[in-house]
């Protein structure tokens, strides 16, 4: 008998959970170059703070390791997320209003209490009310990492609601981008922006099935933007809308699916080269002696306890609200503990939180080190605590069937006998 491929969904959670572990270390290797190393701090900013190549808008001036991994190749990243996107809101688990309840609710409750938390712990100081929204990211790539190192006594429907809560939550993130984040435009460059993009939607209208045209197009895009003044790698998201994709539901990928093409091509370069880059070229901030106090800040105690406190609140409280007035129901085979527990998980917000970070204090290299402090205290805290809590929780008394019976509907949705 032979077997299909893979279903995306799987392989997709797969490469996530090792893409986190590889970010996990390549951001634990940059602390220790910084903090360990004699003379490592000096190397790592220099090696990617020194000019490298040329001043592509003045906005940005020379362009540095730094801005080359931040601007371009996180337009990658984000390329690969606005895939994900559209391929789960048209053919995957948000293809129906009855599977978008939950994880938009949930989602949208775990971005909002973050950053009302972080508001009332450092709003009222001057020039900090900026960086409100990076507690209210999610790093699907993280959290997943650490479900992985717990194996089957995590329910299948439950890593099935983190990875659709993260996904909806970047969503999020990246219209917060584009609006809260945004400076003075370049009107023509946007004008420009604006002209490739229709082309883009035009190749996809008029039959365009050849991922090449819509990777020239991405390019040409990002460019546009990166003089625009919109953040260059909102090109990615944008177009990611353009790509054209062949619903195949409770089948494996069609191969004429454009979208399915570049998305399998595209997510191991990203998962395991541009976020472990990024992580090990945005994690190495130097812990300073008098830790407590630092952590005591209004910036950093406002982002983790935004990720720590906000995340798992809003979370899940709005799963239970939701699942108490009958709007959605509760994960199969989970306990409310264990839900708890992926609520904490939701607080790892690190790739996002860090990226965000950046947009929000730019000339204020001091306030991005103490919002990296926040973002690695309550990642750390929330990994942690939601990791002991799934460790210890009782599972479902029907755990092992409930088992049995989802892992048989994944099969069926892709993994099926020929």
């Amino acid at each position: 008998m032979k077997l299909a491929p893979p279903s995306l969904l799987r392989a997709f959670l797969q490469s996530e959970a090792a893409g986190g572990a590889l970010l996990i270390g390549a951001s634990v290797l940059a602390m220790l170059i910084v903090n360990l190393m004699p003379g490592g701090a000096e190397w790592y900013h220099h090696a990617l703070h020194a000019p490298l190549g040329p001043e592509l808008t003045p906005k940005l001036g020379p362009m540095t390791a730094h801005l080359w991994i931040n601007d371009g190749l996180m337009a990658i990243f984000f390329l690969v997320v606005g895939l994900e996107i559209k391929r789960e809101w048209v053919d995957g688990r948000l293809a129906s209003w009855d599977r978008r309840r939950l994880p938009f609710v949930a989602a949208l409750a775990g971005m909002v209490v973050p950053a009302l938390i972080y508001l009332l712990a450092a709003g009222g100081e001057p020039g900090l009310a900026k960086g409100w929204a990076i507690p209210a990211a999610t790093d699907i790539a993280f959290a997943l990492g650490m479900l992985a190192l717990l194996g089957k006594r995590v329910p299948t429907a439950l890593t099935l609601l983190l990875t659709t809560i993260a996904i909806v939550d970047d969503m999020g993130a990246i219209a917060i981008i584009a609006v809260a984040y945004t400076a003075s435009l370049n009107l023509i460059a946007l004008g420009a922006a604006a002209v490739i993009l229709t082309a883009m939607f035009a190749m996809n209208r008029l039959g365009l099935r050849a991922p090449l045209p819509y990777l020239i197009g991405f390019a040409l895009l990002w460019y546009a933007l990166l003089l625009s003044g919109v953040h260059a790698t909102l090109a990615g998201v944008l177009a990611a809308m353009t790509v054209p994709i062949r619903a195949t539901p409770g089948t494996p990928d069609a191969p004429d699916s454009t979208l399915h093409r570049l998305e399998h091509r595209l997510h191991p370069w990203s998962a395991f080269l541009v976020v472990p880059i990024f992580g090990f070229a945005n994690a190495g901030v130097a812990l300073p002696g008098d830790m407590a106090r630092v952590l005591l800040a209004p910036l950093p105690l406002g982002i983790a306890a935004g990720l720590f406190l906000g995340k798992q609140i809003g979370i899940f409280a709005a799963i239970r609200l939701a699942v108490a007035t009958g709007f959605a129901t509760q994960p199969r085979g989970a306990t409310w503990l264990q839900v708890h527990a992926m609520a904490l998980l939701c607080g790892i917000g690190f790739t996002m939180s860090l990226f965000i970070g950046g947009l929000a204090f730019p000339g204020h290299p001091e306030l991005v080190e103490e919002a990296k402090i926040g973002v690695l205290t309550g990642s750390l805290l929330s990994a942690l605590a939601g990791l002991l809590l799934l460790r210890f929780a009782p599972p479902h008394p029907d755990h092992e069937a409930i088992q049995r019976a989802q892992d048989s509907e994944i099969l069926a949705d892709g993994d099926v006998a020929e």
